[in-house]
């Protein structure tokens, strides 16, 4: 959603470091340059002229300290992440659990904001956590409304209160009633209640979310809004806070190409923090909403720590203390452990997103985009053909042997080559891990072995760094003056 936003950051920095010591009207030309950058990606007006605001006191008041630097534009950089970091919320907020369970949460927002999907996913990653939520179809207005949660509760194995049929038969307000007393008998903790959208903002929406808030007494009222809609999403949400109230927001469709500005405009005009964002169509894609990780993101500096976690949770624990006790010793990486990174990331989900959470991945964004994910399907039947001994040791992959692992995979000789080049890069890559050269350590990833092998070996070019090699220097054609220059 941010590629707009983060490719004109770039930029901007990038024109930046070209300058070295930096002026006053440096600093000018970078704010104008961030205020466009805003104001294109659909960010408020008031709350851009704010941000730049900020960025440009604190850069001109530190320029003579910054000019001492060995890196002045870094230190701008900094400045520019921090400001983003503080108008994405700044701390990371977490759901208000109750002193006395039930914990109930009450959703609302527009119909089309993706309230009932976005119930089973905050349902499913409550319930990763321990919990045993409870899901109250409220919603008794949309068609099929009922329906849809109940198969959602189906798919994530939680159950769903549902008393009425809904498509217009049934008061919303007692089911909802009905739906925390259900879960105090059942010894439910958490209380996820649907409620009923509209097209658009209208009193009948606000009375009867207001009666249903004053019914179950929420410990969290929170707001699902449509990333998508831009300034639409912040007009929407202010008038819900002056008509129901909220205590935090939701943001669906993360994963779509609108420009973003919602996430950027929303927590500065109404005061309330992201809690959540839901990035896929996928049950899994949700996760919380962490204001620095985000800031990363947009600045191009990817999201290392979302990546090394979702690598945790993909692999088994014995298969990671495995891989990082392997990896810290030195020893060679084997294509046995390139396999089980392979499960890995089929765990992981869409690899599009996660080579997208590497740092400089905006300089391959087209590749990434065409990446298929049965590219990954297809290398694991490769390495699956090989016995024991050729994955531990490559080496031994002769002529022979490859046509018969090409022959068992149900692939050609050529990509069974490409495979074991490629790996051969990773193995590389690897060393110069462990010398501190590579990408950084993920736990889970054995330092990212697979994942550096990965691009390359899904024929995806390793992101550019933007240093270019040194040049070596020339001889003089004189003796004289060549002995001179080598003694």
């Amino acid at each position: 959603m941010f590629d707009n936003l983060t490719s004109k950051f770039s930029s901007a920095f990038s024109s930046l470091r070209a300058k070295g010591r930096l002026k006053s009207g440096d600093i000018e030309e970078i704010a104008n340059e961030i205020r466009t950058a805003l104001l294109d990606s659909d960010v408020a007006l008031d709350v851009a002229q704010s941000f730049v605001a900020a960025i440009t006191t604190r850069s001109l008041e530190k320029l003579e300290e910054v000019n001492k630097g060995i890196n002045p534009s870094q230190a701008i950089f900094t400045i520019v992440n921090e400001e983003l970091t503080a108008i994405l919320g700044g701390n990371t907020r977490r759901i208000t659990m109750a002193k006395k369970p039930p914990t109930v949460i009450m959703l609302t927002g527009l119909q089309g904001a993706g309230k009932t999907s976005l119930a089973g996913k905050l349902a499913l990653h409550l319930k990763k956590a321990g919990n045993t939520p409870l899901l109250v179809a409220s919603d008794l207005q949309r068609p099929n409304a009922v329906t849809q949660l109940q198969t959602v509760g189906e798919s994530i194995k939680v159950p769903v209160f549902a008393p009425e049929p809904g498509n217009g038969v049934g008061d919303p307000v007692a089911v909802a009633r009905a739906g925390v007393k259900f879960a105090e008998d059942k010894l439910h903790n958490i209380v996820i209640v649907d409620t009923a959208g509209r097209l658009g903002v209208d009193q009948e929406l606000m009375q009867q979310a207001v009666k249903i808030r004053e019914a179950v007494n929420p410990d969290e009222v929170l707001f699902v809004v449509d990333a998508m809609v831009g300034q639409d999403a912040v007009r929407t949400a202010q008038a819900f806070q002056e008509g129901v109230g909220f205590d935090g927001v939701v943001l669906t469709k993360l994963d779509g190409d609108a420009r973003g500005g919602a996430a950027l405009s929303i927590l500065a005009k109404t005061g309330k923090p992201i809690l959540f964002a839901s990035n896929g169509e996928k049950v899994e894609d949700f996760d919380i909403f962490y204001p620095d990780r985000m800031a990363s993101r947009i600045l191009g500096m990817g999201d290392i720590q979302t990546l090394a976690e979702q690598a945790k949770r993909a692999m088994d624990s014995t298969t990671t203390s495995r891989l990082e006790e392997k990896f810290a010793k030195g020893e060679e990486f084997t294509l046995t452990d390139f396999l089980a990174q392979l499960e890995a990331m089929k765990n992981m989900g869409s690899m599009s997103k996660m080579l997208g959470m590497l740092p400089g991945a905006g300089a391959i964004k087209k590749q990434i985009e065409n990446f298929d994910d049965n590219e990954l399907i297809r290398t694991q039947a490769i390495v699956q053909s090989m016995t024991p001994a050729e994955r531990n040791d490559p080496k031994v992959l002769n002529g022979s042997r490859r046509a018969r692992i090409a022959k068992g995979s149900g692939r050609q000789v050529s990509e069974v080559n490409n495979l074991v080049d490629r790996f051969a890069a990773a193995q590389k890559m690897m060393k110069q891990m462990r010398s501190g050269k590579g990408m950084p350590n993920i736990p889970g990833l054995g330092g990212m072995a697979g994942m550096g092998g990965m691009p390359a070996g899904m024929g995806l070019p390793a992101p550019r760094t933007g240093q270019n090699p040194p040049k070596k220097k020339s001889k003089s054609g004189n003796p004289a003056k060549r002995a001179a220059e080598q003694g």
